[in-house]
Protein backbone atom coordinates (compact mmCIF):
# COMPACT_ATOMS: atom_id res chain seq x y z
CA UNK A 1 0.00 0.00 0.00
CA UNK A 2 1.15 3.31 -1.27
CA UNK A 3 1.19 6.39 1.63
CA UNK A 4 1.38 9.04 -0.97
CA UNK A 5 2.71 9.62 -4.18
CA UNK A 6 5.78 12.74 -4.19
CA UNK A 7 4.07 15.76 -6.76
CA UNK A 8 6.37 18.46 -6.67
CA UNK A 9 4.16 20.94 -8.65
CA UNK A 10 3.18 22.75 -5.70
CA UNK A 11 6.64 23.26 -4.33
CA UNK A 12 8.00 26.78 -4.37
CA UNK A 13 11.58 27.52 -4.23
CA UNK A 14 12.60 29.45 -0.77
CA UNK A 15 13.05 33.19 -2.06
CA UNK A 16 14.19 34.16 1.53
CA UNK A 17 14.13 37.65 3.72
CA UNK A 18 12.53 40.22 1.27
CA UNK A 19 11.87 43.83 3.72
CA UNK A 20 9.04 45.65 3.84
CA UNK A 21 8.05 48.35 1.16
CA UNK A 22 9.32 51.99 2.80
CA UNK A 23 6.25 53.52 4.12
CA UNK A 24 4.44 54.49 7.10
CA UNK A 25 3.09 51.04 9.66
CA UNK A 26 1.16 50.89 12.41
CA UNK A 27 2.39 48.98 14.68
CA UNK A 28 3.08 47.01 18.03
CA UNK A 29 6.51 47.15 20.01
CA UNK A 30 5.99 43.53 21.10
CA UNK A 31 9.21 43.23 23.19
CA UNK A 32 11.96 45.15 23.82
CA UNK A 33 15.17 43.68 25.51
CA UNK A 34 19.42 44.36 25.54
CA UNK A 35 21.20 42.78 22.90
CA UNK A 36 24.91 42.30 22.29
CA UNK A 37 26.77 41.58 19.10
CA UNK A 38 29.49 38.89 19.04
CA UNK A 39 31.96 41.88 18.83
CA UNK A 40 30.79 43.12 22.15
CA UNK A 41 27.99 45.76 20.69
CA UNK A 42 25.62 46.84 22.76
CA UNK A 43 22.10 47.82 21.85
CA UNK A 44 18.80 47.80 22.80
CA UNK A 45 16.12 45.99 20.53
CA UNK A 46 13.16 46.52 19.36
CA UNK A 47 10.80 43.89 17.96
CA UNK A 48 7.94 45.67 16.03
CA UNK A 49 4.65 43.88 14.76
CA UNK A 50 2.80 45.17 11.74
CA UNK A 51 -0.58 45.57 13.53
CA UNK A 52 -3.01 42.93 12.10
CA UNK A 53 -6.38 44.57 13.55
CA UNK A 54 -6.16 47.73 10.98
CA UNK A 55 -6.12 45.43 8.08
CA UNK A 56 -9.38 46.16 6.90
CA UNK A 57 -8.66 50.49 7.73
CA UNK A 58 -8.79 50.98 4.02
CA UNK A 59 -6.54 54.28 4.46
CA UNK A 60 -3.57 51.11 5.53
CA UNK A 61 -4.34 49.29 2.47
CA UNK A 62 -1.16 49.42 1.14
CA UNK A 63 0.67 48.74 4.68
CA UNK A 64 -0.59 47.35 7.31
CA UNK A 65 -3.39 45.49 4.68
CA UNK A 66 -0.71 43.98 2.98
CA UNK A 67 1.91 42.97 5.46
CA UNK A 68 0.13 42.37 8.72
CA UNK A 69 1.71 40.06 11.39
CA UNK A 70 5.18 41.24 9.85
CA UNK A 71 8.28 42.50 12.12
CA UNK A 72 10.94 44.89 11.88
CA UNK A 73 13.85 44.37 14.39
CA UNK A 74 14.98 48.23 15.27
CA UNK A 75 18.10 48.28 17.20
CA UNK A 76 19.35 51.78 19.32
CA UNK A 77 23.16 51.34 19.94
CA UNK A 78 25.24 52.20 22.75
CA UNK A 79 27.30 54.88 21.55
CA UNK A 80 30.79 55.94 22.47
CA UNK A 81 30.47 59.24 24.84
CA UNK A 82 33.37 60.77 27.03
CA UNK A 83 32.48 58.82 29.95
CA UNK A 84 31.98 55.24 28.76
CA UNK A 85 29.15 53.09 25.82
CA UNK A 86 25.98 54.70 27.03
CA UNK A 87 22.55 55.04 25.10
CA UNK A 88 21.51 58.16 23.67
CA UNK A 89 19.51 59.25 26.24
CA UNK A 90 17.52 61.87 23.76
CA UNK A 91 16.40 59.31 21.41
CA UNK A 92 14.16 57.29 24.37
CA UNK A 93 12.20 60.51 24.30
CA UNK A 94 11.08 59.78 20.43
CA UNK A 95 10.17 56.24 21.65
CA UNK A 96 8.34 56.83 24.97
CA UNK A 97 6.15 60.24 23.16
CA UNK A 98 5.04 57.60 20.84
CA UNK A 99 4.06 55.32 22.68
CA UNK A 100 2.09 57.59 24.36
CA UNK A 101 3.68 58.06 28.01
CA UNK A 102 2.97 61.45 30.00
CA UNK A 103 5.42 63.97 30.21
CA UNK A 104 7.21 63.98 33.42
CA UNK A 105 7.24 60.20 33.71
CA UNK A 106 9.90 59.23 36.25
CA UNK A 107 12.31 56.15 34.44
CA UNK A 108 14.11 54.92 36.93
CA UNK A 109 15.61 52.26 35.22
CA UNK A 110 16.13 49.84 32.13
CA UNK A 111 12.70 47.71 33.55
CA UNK A 112 10.69 50.80 33.86
CA UNK A 113 11.36 51.67 30.27
CA UNK A 114 10.80 48.61 28.67
CA UNK A 115 7.22 48.14 30.82
CA UNK A 116 6.10 51.58 29.26
CA UNK A 117 6.73 50.69 25.60
CA UNK A 118 5.50 47.09 24.94
CA UNK A 119 2.55 46.05 24.30
CA UNK A 120 2.09 49.98 22.91
CA UNK A 121 0.71 50.76 19.23
CA UNK A 122 3.17 53.34 17.31
CA UNK A 123 3.24 54.83 13.74
CA UNK A 124 6.44 53.92 12.77
CA UNK A 125 8.29 55.00 9.07
CA UNK A 126 10.03 51.96 8.26
CA UNK A 127 13.04 52.93 5.29
CA UNK A 128 14.42 50.14 3.18
CA UNK A 129 18.14 50.19 2.72
CA UNK A 130 20.70 48.26 0.72
CA UNK A 131 23.47 47.21 2.44
CA UNK A 132 26.76 45.62 1.36
CA UNK A 133 29.12 44.06 4.04
CA UNK A 134 31.99 41.17 3.14
CA UNK A 135 30.91 41.50 -0.37
CA UNK A 136 27.50 40.35 0.06
CA UNK A 137 24.52 43.15 -0.92
CA UNK A 138 21.40 42.54 0.97
CA UNK A 139 18.62 44.63 1.83
CA UNK A 140 16.91 45.46 4.83
CA UNK A 141 14.37 47.77 6.98
CA UNK A 142 15.77 50.34 9.34
CA UNK A 143 14.02 52.74 11.30
CA UNK A 144 15.11 56.33 13.01
CA UNK A 145 14.19 56.86 16.61
CA UNK A 146 12.51 60.43 15.09
CA UNK A 147 10.38 58.13 12.84
CA UNK A 148 8.16 57.12 16.05
CA UNK A 149 4.72 58.86 16.33
CA UNK A 150 1.81 58.28 18.23
CA UNK A 151 -0.42 55.36 16.94
CA UNK A 152 -3.54 57.13 15.13
CA UNK A 153 -5.57 53.72 16.26
CA UNK A 154 -4.91 54.10 20.07
CA UNK A 155 -7.23 50.92 20.91
CA UNK A 156 -4.95 47.38 20.15
CA UNK A 157 -6.46 44.41 18.60
CA UNK A 158 -3.72 43.06 17.56
CA UNK A 159 -3.96 38.94 18.29
CA UNK A 160 -0.37 37.53 17.72
CA UNK A 161 0.27 34.55 15.65
CA UNK A 162 2.42 32.92 17.51
CA UNK A 163 0.61 30.00 20.08
CA UNK A 164 0.84 32.26 23.14
CA UNK A 165 -0.61 35.36 22.28
CA UNK A 166 -0.13 37.23 25.27
CA UNK A 167 2.77 40.40 24.49
CA UNK A 168 5.96 39.10 26.09
CA UNK A 169 6.61 41.06 29.23
CA UNK A 170 9.76 42.65 29.74
CA UNK A 171 12.93 40.54 31.90
CA UNK A 172 14.40 41.77 34.92
CA UNK A 173 17.51 43.79 34.47
CA UNK A 174 20.60 44.17 36.72
CA UNK A 175 20.51 47.59 38.70
CA UNK A 176 24.19 47.98 39.14
CA UNK A 177 25.55 48.40 35.64
CA UNK A 178 25.76 51.78 34.30
CA UNK A 179 23.20 51.86 31.09
CA UNK A 180 23.63 55.87 30.71
CA UNK A 181 20.88 57.23 32.52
Amino acid sequence: MTLFTTNYSEVQENTGYTPLPQGEYEMVIKSVKENVTQKGSESMQFDLVVRNDLKAVPALAETNGKYADRHVFHDEWKRNKPDGYKYEQNNFMYYLKAAGVPEGTPINSLQDLFNLLIGKPVRVYVKKETNTYNGETTERNTCAPWNFKESEYKEVNHVYKEKNNTVPQATNTTEEIDYGF
